[in-house]
């Protein structure tokens, strides 16, 4: 069933209105008509089973049929920070990190990024991008849509670990500490209490990697350096796993 991410105020008691793209995604591309069903969420507390009820030029107004449980989130708020790659790789991590589980992404700039950060082009590049999101998280069904940043420099990713309970960065040359040996006694601690509402971030680098310097910089800041196998991951891989990883070991996949 087609799911539609609306404002809050758009969503009300009794109905819903659509518009902008979503209303001609329904209208052109869906041939939506009056007594279809579709969900509506407002990505932040209500979501609902609808019906459309009236189609217009601009807009879809669709009445409530019933209240859905926002349940589709992780418990673990993960943060993928990701050096800028080339091409339209963030795109992939975007798109693919949404539907894992990922709940914010940080573009940022390192000593070996390529890409060369253009603020005129900022402003497009996160509209693209939040639009990328959108559409992965309405298509695995999350109930939220993740937050993407502006592009941060190292130094200001540096001095945002304080904000997590767990911050670790994907290192291709650990050669002792694995992701797991760091999250499985996180994990076991929030079972151990599941009062915590934890946040953890995860930091992949740039195609040519992190500078001796970065390593040393990230790990005095409170950062653990962390391998992912015995493997060479592209730039654009080793978020997804490292983010499927953290989930399986926080039950997100099953579990007693």
């Amino acid at each position: 069933m087609q799911r539609y991410f609306i404002e809050p105020n758009q969503l009300e008691e009794h109905q819903a209105i659509i518009t902008g793209d979503d209303a001609r995604h329904i209208t052109k591309v869906m041939r939506g008509k009056p007594g279809d069903k579709l969900i509506v969420s407002d990505g932040v507390s209500r979501e609902a089973l609808t019906e459309i009820s009236e189609i217009e030029a601009s807009q879809v107004t669709v009445s409530i049929l019933e209240w859905l449980p926002m349940d589709h989130e992780p418990k673990v708020s993960v943060t993928i920070a990701q050096s800028l790659p080339k091409g339209d790789k963030m795109e992939l991590v975007i798109q693919k990190c949404t539907e894992i589980g990922a709940a914010v992404f940080v573009p940022f700039v390192s000593e070996r990024t390529i890409v060369q950060y253009d603020a005129k082009k900022e402003g497009k590049r996160l509209e693209r991008w939040r639009k990328i999101a959108k559409e992965a998280a309405e298509q695995s069904h999350r109930n939220k849509v993740p937050e993407i940043t502006e592009s941060k420099s190292w130094k200001e990713l540096l001095a945002s670990f304080e904000d997590y309970d767990l911050v670790c960065y994907c290192y291709e040359k650990e050669q002792g500490l694995q992701l797991r040996d760091v999250v499985k006694p996180f994990a076991d601690k929030l079972k151990a209490d599941p009062s915590i509402d934890p946040c953890v971030l995860v930091i992949v680098g740039p195609e040519g990697g992190f500078t001796t310097g970065e390593s040393e910089a990230a790990e005095a800041a409170g950062a653990k350096s962390v391998g992912l196998g015995k493997r060479i991951l592209r730039a654009e891989t080793a978020g997804m796993l490292a983010l499927t990883c953290i989930l399986y070991e926080t039950e997100e996949m099953g579990g007693m």
